[in-house]
């Protein structure tokens, strides 16, 4: 699952950013207050890890994923995992005398209380149920249905896509349409709410760029994440490719900061997640 090879190619794209962003790498801060705040986040479109990922990932009018993206599927299931973690319903196991490695550790569930969310609550269900605990690698493979032991199949989550495209339906960001492929139909999400999704990609932006802190313990964990799945899920560039060169350049530049993180030294900082490196281990091994 090593997703550390670094960006494609970033499509020609005319459009310029007229923010005046700032090009230097030494600028480290926390952020105010009012930068703390999404202001534009509503509760009616308030999205989880696994939607933005995904609503990156949709082309706007077709509204289906690249038929050539096979990172998304893994990228997801890393998502699940993120967001249990960050809602507190699961943790790595703790350390015994002798330390071990994020990946050799096993996920296990601290509250089995249910999120709200049917896919979250799913995996919750497939992670309280399994014994022995496994680890988060495992469970990205296992919820993926990227296994050879057969006896985890019960585990793969199945039509996550649909299933998440589905929810941003509910939530108005989508809509649903067939679409006649030749020798099949199929059903597609295009995009009816375009304030959120640009409200999404200019978040992401300004998290590398205006809002740049240099350290990602001063980041909010939730765009963290955002930026180190939307990477591993190959659908970062969608966010990245409406900058200017120059932009661009330096954007790309500090997601390779954050991607060359030693990950087990971060997860021991206070105040941390270590499901969140974790996972970020798992996708960059």
């Amino acid at each position: 699952m090593n997703r550390s090879e670094g960006f494609v190619k970033r499509r020609n794209v005319a459009r310029e950013n007229s923010d005046g962003l700032p090009k230097e790498d030494g600028d480290e801060r926390k952020p105010s207050r009012d930068e703390e705040v999404d202001e534009g986040d509503s509760k009616e479109t308030r999205l989880t890890l696994m939607e933005e990922v995904l609503l990156l990932g949709l082309k706007d009018k077709e509204g289906y994923t690249s038929f050539w993206n096979d990172c998304i599927s893994s990228g997801l299931r890393g998502c699940i995992l993120i967001e249990l973690g960050l809602r507190g319903r699961v943790e790595l196991e703790r350390n015994g005398m002798r330390r071990r490695s994020l990946l050799a550790r096993k996920l296990v569930v601290k509250s089995d209380s249910t999120v709200g969310d049917v896919l979250l609550d799913e995996a919750l269900k497939h992670l309280k149920e399994t014994d022995p605990p496994e680890s988060v690698q495992s469970w990205i493979e296992y919820l993926s249905g990227e296994t050879w032991n057969p006896l985890k199949l019960r585990y793969q989550l199945k039509n996550v896509r649909e299933r998440l495209a589905k929810n941003l339906v509910e939530k108005g960001v989508l809509t649903t349409e067939k679409q006649n492929f030749l020798f099949f139909d199929m059903t597609t999400h295009p995009l009816t709410d375009n304030v959120t999704k640009t409200r999404l990609i200019k978040k992401i932006q300004d998290a590398v760029l205006t809002k740049w802190v240099n350290n990602p313990h001063h980041m909010d964990k939730r765009m963290l994440a955002l930026i180190f799945l939307a990477h591993a899920s190959d659908v970062l560039e969608n966010a990245f490719a409406p900058l200017n060169d120059d932009d661009y350049e330096l954007a790309t530049k500090r997601v390779r900061k954050l991607l060359d993180l030693n990950f087990e030294e971060e997860a021991n900082k206070p105040n941390t997640c270590e499901v969140l490196w974790a996972v970020f281990a798992a996708f960059t091994k």
